[in-house]
This record gives structure tokens, sequence and C-alpha cells, in this order.
């Protein structure tokens, strides 16, 4: 059967595979199953355990209420017969090519991103291969703490080879996103007429229906915009401007939606651009632009990269985006040791830019995972917003109190990844009291005691040796009871000082307090 010729298309990133962390979650579910011939009953085993895992969850758990107990309840975990339930109850209409209608086709579906990106190849009854990058992330992930910057050096050795018109895909738009982008910053940048911003978030359109890899016409094309326009027009301006790139026909006009265009695909976009950490956020997510951290980097990914070859080979693109590029590796993080001073102005500037109650909003909408509408905070990952909005709070509500968050930064100050292990999440000093905020958006037992109570235990005891007065402050959006109880008994057993706060009862108890100690009153 002949192959359908392709056509241009919109750039179009998985929104199943937001975080990087949940491909690599996915990607572990897979390993038991390497080297195995790729067949329905494998698929089923895999299926399984992603279900299992709480990472795929089928529509008829929200509509069973003990399934959706279980799924809310971190400590709970479904039995293999209720798993069974979910799968017969879940038919998937949904078809891919080379897979049978349903579940063989939502696996695909579910792991084609990741085989674009080179961590995995696989096609039914052939072996299930898990390249070298593949292993790096599951290796990283599986660390006592996640390696987040393994992570992200993994993402930006796929990310500077990906190329939008490979050959799991059929679009005729051909290009390496990643690199089209730093050509044309580059260009931005050396431009005397441009204030050095970077690309407008508006202008992501036209990268992602872009059909070539011309970055000087791009940049042109920019630049008239800009000269007609300037930065104020409606998305529905550069939705025809894009649906002209793709020369689209009345049938694709109705398929290629607006809110695909200049919504979904541009945040999918940012995101994907993000995780390799050599591209930065300017004017709270208006503009993307070069990390300045990280030009070492960008030089050498251009010098290398601007030339690639294009391959028509599934197996020939699997090796080459899946392969190591040890120099790129090498590198490590550009992030200069102290950060502090950058990070304290970022957090100074957005608590005045942002109003106490948007962030208090903020904060139960990352709690209870209902999605942000804010430009740049919907772009952060849930658990570095959770410790950026917390920090804004804690500058927002307690004067003279010196915040300082432990979450790694590019060079505008916002965060990218998570506190590493070992350090609280924020520090914060005030003429009394030196106190550790720990967040986390687990709620189960195991979770909040073990993974952070105890370690919490840990740094007060380390802390208590250079300032007596020391305690912590432990949020999350519910509060498990053996974790308030764990709490009291280090006060008893230990003195230690650990108030434990559900994230409404945090938001209440900032409101009326004018110290930050005052946050062990009535505590627990």
């Amino acid at each position: 059967m002949r192959s359908r010729k392709a056509e241009r298309k919109p750039l179009s990133f998985s929104t199943t595979m937001r975080n990087p962390n949940r491909i690599v979650s996915f990607l572990n579910c897979l390993l038991p199953y390497e080297n195995q011939i790729l067949t329905h009953d494998v698929i089923m085993k895999v299926v399984h355990n992603a279900i299992k895992e709480k990472l795929y969850t089928p529509v008829v758990v929200n509509r069973t209420p003990d399934l959706v107990y279980i799924l809310r309840n971190e400590d709970e975990k479904y039995s293999d017969k209720q798993i069974e339930y979910i799968i017969e109850m879940s038919p998937q209409k949904h078809k891919e090519a080379g897979f049978e209608y349903g579940w063989d086709s939502r696996f695909d579906t579910i792991f084609k991103l990741p085989m674009e990106f080179g961590f995995v190849k696989y096609a039914m009854g052939e072996p299930i291969k898990i390249s070298t990058t593949g292993h790096m992330l599951i290796d990283a992930l599986n660390e006592e703490e996640p390696n987040e910057e393994k992570i992200q050096m993994v993402f930006l050795n796929s990310m500077m080879k990906y190329q939008s018109n490979n050959p799991y895909r059929k679009n005729a738009n051909a290009n390496v996103p990643l690199i089209l982008l730093l050509q044309v910053l580059k260009m931005l940048k050396e431009d005397t007429q441009e204030n050095g911003a970077g690309v407008f978030r508006q202008e992501l359109s036209l990268f992602i229906c872009w059909p070539d890899n011309n970055a000087k016409a791009l940049y042109d094309k920019i630049k008239q915009i800009r000269s007609e326009v300037g930065f104020s027009y409606s998305d529905e301006y550069m939705y025809e401007i894009c649906l002209e790139l793709l020369g689209a026909t009345d049938e694709q006009r109705n398929r290629f939606k607006l809110s695909q265009i200049c919504g979904e695909a541009v945040d999918e976009y940012i995101r994907k651009m993000r995780t390799t950490g050599i591209i930065s956020l300017r004017g709270n997510g208006r503009f993307v632009d070069y990390n300045a951290w990280e030009v070492e980097k960008i030089d050498y990914i251009l010098q290398h990269y601007s030339e690639y070859k294009v391959f028509e080979s599934k197996d020939e693109y699997f090796d080459y985006v899946g392969a190591i590029d040890t120099t790129v590796i090498s590198m490590g993080s550009a992030v200069p040791a102290d950060t502090t001073d950058l990070r304290k102005n970022a957090l100074k500037r957005f608590a005045a830019e942002y109003s106490k109650e948007a962030i208090y909003s903020e904060l139960q909408k990352v709690c209870k995972k209902t999605a942000s509408t804010d430009y740049m905070l919907k772009l952060l990952p849930g658990p570095v917003r959770l410790e950026f909005l917390t920090s804004i709070a804690m500058v927002q509500n307690f004067e003279n109190l010196d915040v300082t968050p432990n979450y790694t930064i590019d060079d505008e100050g916002l965060p990218t990844n998570t506190a590493s292990g070992g350090k609280a999440d924020i520090v914060c000093f005030d003429k009394e009291y030196q106190s550790l905020v720990e967040v986390t958006l687990m709620c189960g037992r195991q979770d909040q005691v073990n993974n952070e109570i105890v370690p919490i235990r840990r740094h007060l005891l380390e802390e208590k040796k250079n300032y007596e007065k020391t305690f912590s402050v432990f949020i999350a959006p519910t509060i498990h009871e053996d974790t308030k109880q764990m709490a009291e008994w280090y006060k008893f057993k230990e003195d230690l000082d650990i108030a434990t706060y559900a994230i409404d009862e945090f938001i209440e108890k900032i409101k009326s307090e004018e110290k930050i100690v005052y946050l062990l009153d009535n505590c627990n």
C-alpha cells in the first residue's frame, strides 16, 4: 500500500507528556519488557503498570467513587482486579498506523513522542529497544533524588537533533525546531534595532508552522510583522499568516484550529524548548530568549548541528537522535555558584507585580491540579511552581523576612528545577529566627512522613548546631494525620518544631500574621 504523502502541518508535541519526568516514568513502565517482542500481551502488561502507577487514568476511574478515592489517595493502590476492570471498561476508540484499534494504538500514542526523541524504539512483532539516552533518563529518575540536571542534559541532547519531518511523522515542514529558534534568536541579538528581549510569544506560532530551515527568511518575516504592527495584534492576525505558511486548504483551515496554533501548541513548544536548560523566559513569559549562562553550549550546538542530515529510515534517525554527544553532556550546568541575589531580586519583582490574592489563587490551583492561565506560571512544572509561589507569598506577607529559595534558576531568576536534595526548599531569616520551609504536592503517608518529615528532622538537627532558634514549616495540599503525629513526636522526643499546614490553612494563617514564627502557634 502506497504511503500517504506528507503535508504541511503545525508542529505539535504531545500534551500527554508535558512534564519530562512523566516521559521517564512511562519509560520505567516499559523497562521490564526491554528486548522482548512487542505483542498485544506485552502492551497490556505495560498499560497495566501505567494504570497501577497512576500515570494513565482512563475516564471510568473518575466516574467510579471507590476508584476516585484510590486515585486521589497516594497511599492507596489499585488491586489487579480493579485494574482489569478499568481496562475492560475503557475500550480505547483509537487507531494508529501499524497498530490494532484500541489499546494497542493507545500504547503507540503514549510512546510515540519518546520514540521521536530517541529514547525507545518499538514496532509490533519487533524487539523493544531502549537507547543509551533512554537508560540515562531512567537512571536519573531512579537515583535517591531525581537528577534533574542529567534529565535536562539528555533532553538537550535529543532536542538539538529532533527534526519536525522525522520518519515517524508525516510532516512536509522540515527543520530542527531548537536550531531554528537559536538561529533566529542570534540574528535578533545581532540586530541593533531590537532590544535584545528575544522572540515574542505570539511570534512562536510562526516557528510552529515554518516550512523549512531558512532562519533568515523567518527572521525577515518577524521584522516585517514588527514594523507593520509591532507587538500588538490579535491571535486571528497571526493565525491567518500561519494558515498561509501551511498552504492550508478549506478542509485544513477547519482542522488547524486557532486555539492550537496560537495557544496549546505554543505553550507546549515553550515547555519542550525549556527542557533543554538553554532557553529563558523574559517579560513574565512574553518573550523567549537564550539563557545567557549557556552561551558556550549554544555556540557549540549552532556550530555542529546547524547543518544536518535528513533521514528517511526510522532506524537511522533513531540511532542518530538517541546517540549521546559526549561534548554537550560533559559541559554540565553553567549556572554560577552563587545565584542568591538574582533569585531574591526576581522574587521581589514578582511579589510587587502580582497581588497577594493572585498568588493565593495560584497556590490553590497548583495544589488542586487546576490549570493556570497565567502566561508564565503555567509553563512551570507543578512542584517547581509550588516552591516559587510559596516563596513569593512569604515575601509578600512577612516584612523584614529574608527569603532564600533553593530551586535552580535561569539567568532571569525564574525557577527551572526544584531544590536539590540535602537542602531545605526555602530558607528564611528575620532578627529572631531561622525557618526552613518545605513544600510538596505529595499527600500520601509514606511520601510525607518518609520523604519529607524525616529529612526535615535531619535538616533541623543540623541547623540547630548553628542557629538555636530554628524551626520548620511543612506545606502540602493536604496533611496526612500520621504526618502531624510524627511532627508532634519529634517535638516531644527532640524538642524540634515542625509546623504542618494544608495549603488552605497556610493561606489563611499568613493573611493574619505579621511574623513567620507565629506559624508555630496553633499548628499541627
